[in-house]
C-alpha cells in the first residue's frame, strides 16, 4: 500500500482507514454502504450511455466493453468493478484500503469474475486503459489535482475518464452531511463538506491534466423517484472526459 509520506501519493491515510473499517458489510445493501447501492444503478446508466456514445456501440448489446480495458480507482469492495467486468471489460480495481481489496477479491471469486484488484492509490495504475472511472473518491484524497493528473495519465488514446463527486453547495451540505449522516443513512464522518469539489473546479483540473470534458450531468435526489440524472449539479454530478487529440 502506498504511504502518505511518499511525495507522489494522493492517499489520505485517515480516509483509507475509515473506509477500510466498512469493508466487511460493503456488499450489504442495508449496511454502511447502503447509499452507494442506491446510487449504483443510476451511475451505471450514465456510464453505459457514455460508453455507447463515445464508441458508438450497440446500446442493446450486453458486452459493450468487450476487448477493452477498464480501471476503477477507489473501487471499494467492487460495486462498480464487477458490473464493468460483466460489460466485457478486463478490469483493474485499485483501493487505498487493503481491507476493501480483500473483500473485493473474495466477492469476485464467488461471482466467477476475474478482476485484477490491487492496494494503492491512483499512482499504482500501470499502463493505460480504455476506461478509467473514479466515483465518489476525489473528495477523499490528499491532493485532488494530482489525483486527477494520475487518472488522466492512465487514459488511453480514444479512452474515457468518468468521475463523480458531490458538489460543494449548501444543498449538498444539508442533504449529505446534516441529514444523511445525522440520521444515520451514511456513517458519521464520511464526508467533509469543505473537501467537496465544485463542477468548475473539477473541469479545470481535468483540462489541466490534458483531457477534454465532453459531458457533465447532475445526479439529484427526489423523494418520489430516488436518485436521478439531470441538469441540476447542486447535489452531485458525473463528469466524462476524453483525451485531447494531438
Amino acid at each position: 500500500m502506498a504511504h502518505a509520506s511518499e511525495p507522489t501519493s494522493t492517499i489520505d491515510p485517515e480516509e483509507a482507514a475509515r473506509f477500510g473499517a466498512m469493508a466487511a458489510d460493503w456488499w450489504d445493501p442495508k449496511g454502511s454502504s447502503a447509499m452507494l447501492h442506491k446510487l449504483n444503478p443510476v451511475r451505471l446508466k450514465y456510464i453505459r450511455e457514455q460508453i455507447d456514445h463515445h464508441w458508438e456501440t450497440d446500446e442493446t448489446g450486453l458486452k459493450p466493453l468487450a476487448g477493452r480495458s477498464a480501471a476503477d480507482v477507489g473501487c471499494g469492495a467492487g460495486l462498480l468493478a464487477e458490473p464493468l467486468a460483466r460489460l466485457g471489460a478486463r478490469v483493474t480495481g485499485i483501493d487505498a484500503a487493503a481491507e476493501n481489496i480483500a473483500v473485493a477479491r473474495e466477492h469476485a471469486l464467488g461471482q466467477g469474475l476475474e478482476i485484477d484488484y490491487r492496494t494503492g492509490g491512483a499512482e499504482a495504475l500501470e499502463g493505460r486503459f480504455d476506461l478509467v472511472t473514479s466515483l465518489e473518491v476525489i473528495e477523499h484524497v490528499a491532493d485532488p489535482a494530482a489525483f486527477v493528473g494520475a487518472l488522466a495519465a492512465a487514459v488511453a488514446e480514444d479512452g474515457l475518464l468518468i468521475l463523480s463527486t458531490p458538489a460543494r453547495t449548501m444543498w449538498s451540505k444539508l442533504l449529505l452531511v446534516d441529514l444523511a449522516e445525522g440520521l444515520g443513512r451514511i456513517p458519521r464522518g464520511t464526508h467533509d463538506w469543505n473537501r467537496f469539489v465544485a463542477p468548475d473546479e473539477l473541469r479545470a483540473m481535468v483540462a489541466a491534466a490534458g483531457l477534454e470534458v465532453v459531458d457533465v450531468t447532475g445526479l439529484g435526489f427526489s423523494l418520489t423517484r430516488g436518485f436521478t440524472l439531470g441538469e441540476d449539479l447542486s447535489l452531485n454530478y458525473l463528469l466524462t472526459a476524453k483525451r485531447v487529440p494531438k
